[in-house]
């Protein structure tokens, strides 16, 4: 499908073929404050002051390694999504019994759920985050914010809930609605670049929970289209000048992840269908992912591909060369001048972090750019 993105735009980020997806793991500093704010032992103006400072340093880190789109590091988040969801009219946070399952950890017993009619709330955070990022990258670079895609609310555990019971029309027409205006209040703040983080479409693309979709009478197919419906919804009237990718996440936790299977469902079903996406981030790190045959279905899709080969998970390195081949082997499958290179995912997803060091999070970075200008100089 197509995007409304100008040729003006994209311009801008055609030279651009290397990006992080978002999260870099957290100072002590910065996780003392956030406890120290949790227990009542400081006050949130000076939280603000401690995660100010940390943004400012990870700031000049992204420009000495050559970022040209940056981010906030999710340092005024406990979680990639949570937090986002939870200022939502409509939708709480909450703590739960138990943490979620991931293949090799559990994460803390939290979640959020459906309490009302969802809307978006005027006040909601993003708008002074984003706002803060702007100002302190002061157009030196893209200053690129990220966010959970209306889809997270598609999970069985929260899409049923007794606000819209069987309603499922008017929940996606809510959820896209919510999050258009959510977008669009962005857009006013000066924000230019968003990116996606769509975790539903990895669940889709897992046989498993595809066949446990089916036992309990809900075709996967049916999903697909609502995941369709609620991110077109969110992204229609996007203005022109604003450029959105999307990241299909498949868990990451503490190094640990969710789902795992192919992309060809998704491909076929969902993103063959869905507007106004300029890039997509895809996790190719593991053979959990498929091979790269699956990127000809996108053959006719205008947007970007970027391949996420080097993980954020583990503290290897990965060699140059490696990289650079299997770049050349999906380029068999779509043309070079529409691929990248990106992270598999971000290096703390939530405030924990995952099993690596700070040094080697930026040496991979540093092997991201250093890929790059062999493959597109």
């Amino acid at each position: 499908m197509k995007s409304n993105t100008s040729s003006s735009a994209k311009a801008l980020y055609a030279s651009n073929k290397t990006e992080h997806i978002g999260s870099f793991l957290r100072a002590l500093t910065l996780k003392k404050a956030r406890y120290d704010f949790a227990d009542r032992v400081i006050y949130e103006e000076t939280l603000r002051q401690v995660e100010n400072a940390e943004i400012d340093n990870l700031i000049d880190i992204q420009l000495d390694l050559d970022c040209s789109v940056m981010t906030d590091g999710d340092f005024r988040r406990a979680w990639w999504h949570f937090d986002f969801l939870e200022q939502f009219n409509g939708i709480d946070g909450y703590k739960t019994r138990r943490g979620l399952q991931y293949k090799d950890a559990i994460s803390k017993a939290y979640d959020v759920r459906v309490s009302d009619k969802i809307s978006f709330h005027a006040d909601h955070a993003c708008l002074a985050h984003y706002r803060y990022l702007h100002d302190a990258i002061e157009g030196f670079a893209t200053a690129k914010y990220c966010m959970p895609s209306p889809n997270m609310m598609l999970l069985p555990h929260v899409r049923q809930n007794r606000t819209y019971g069987d309603d499922l029309q008017s929940y996606i027409q809510d959820l896209g609605q919510a999050f258009k205006d959510a977008i669009q209040a962005l857009y006013a703040q000066g924000c230019r670049y968003i990116q996606i983080n769509d975790q539903f479409l990895a669940y889709l693309s897992d046989d498993r929970y595809r066949e446990q979709e089916l036992l309990n009478a809900m075709d996967p197919i049916q999903l697909a289209e609502y995941a369709v419906t609620t991110l077109n919804l969110a992204l229609a009237d996007k203005p022109c000048d604003l450029v959105v990718g999307l990241h299909i996440e498949r868990g990451n936790f503490s190094s640990s992840w969710l789902y795992q299977g192919d992309y060809a469902f998704v491909f076929a079903h969902v993103l063959t269908h869905l507007k106004n996406i300029d890039r997509y981030f895809l996790e190719f790190d593991t053979p959990r992912s498929g091979d790269f045959a699956c990127l000809a279905q996108l053959e006719h899709v205008e947007a970007e591909v970027f391949l996420g080969l080097i993980s954020s998970k583990t503290e290897i390195i990965e060699q140059p060369e490696q990289i650079m081949a299997c770049i050349h082997i999906a380029a068999q499958y779509l043309p070079l001048s529409r691929l990248g290179l990106c992270l598999q995912s971000g290096f703390a997803s939530t405030e924990e972090g995952n099993k690596i060091s700070y040094d080697t999070q930026w040496k991979k970075i540093k092997l991201m750019n250093q890929v790059a200008e062999h493959i597109w100089a």
